[in-house]
């Protein structure tokens, strides 16, 4: 199972339908937004991407509660199972004990891949290009023996998107 990852869009609408497109092209079939929404739009392209999605409150989207029944947000740290692992979802980096199998996090605008003691601790970096000249997101593609994870990186103002790849071995 392929699953697109995006955190901190901070109302970046174009940067953030840049990334949605590309990882939808690339082939993912579930989107997991890490927070730092900030506006309605970026929870409308996560819905008009026809993809299934989940996206978790960051520490700048309090604006959006009156949307959490319109849009499929949680609160975190959320936990869930996809593709046949155990998730734990949530923006800031406090719940990061490895209870769960993969580890999603966002609001430090830095990519991030660890595996430590068979968890897979994982922020697909700042897609709004705030605090860098590039916009940056992550696919992580599940299979019975393997994580693996390509961070996408894209200089702003262009569209073309670089990828670094990373494997684990699932135990």
């Amino acid at each position: 199972m392929k699953i697109g990852l995006l955190s901190d869009t901070h109302s970046k609408k174009g940067r953030s339908q840049k990334i949605i497109d590309h990882l939808a092209a690339e082939g993912a079939e579930f989107l997991i937004h890490a927070g730092d929404i900030v506006k309605p739009e970026m929870l409308q392209q996560l819905k008009a991407s026809g993809l299934r999605y989940i996206a978790v409150y960051g520490n700048n989207d309090a604006a959006l509660h009156e949307y959490h029944e319109k849009y499929n947000l949680v609160q975190e740290p959320h936990y869930f199972k996809l593709g046949g692992v155990n998730f734990k979802l949530m923006h800031l980096p406090f719940y990061l004990n490895a209870d769960a199998e993969v580890i999603l996090f966002g609001h430090t605008h830095v990519f991030e891949c660890d595996f430590k003691n068979n968890t897979l601790f994982l922020n697909p970096g700042e897609a709004c290009a705030r605090d860098k000249p590039f916009s940056s997101c992550a696919m992580l593609d599940i299979t019975d023996n393997t994580f693996t994870v390509t961070h996408y990186l894209r200089a702003v103002g262009t569209d073309i998107f670089d990828e670094r790849h990373y494997s684990f071995e699932r135990s």
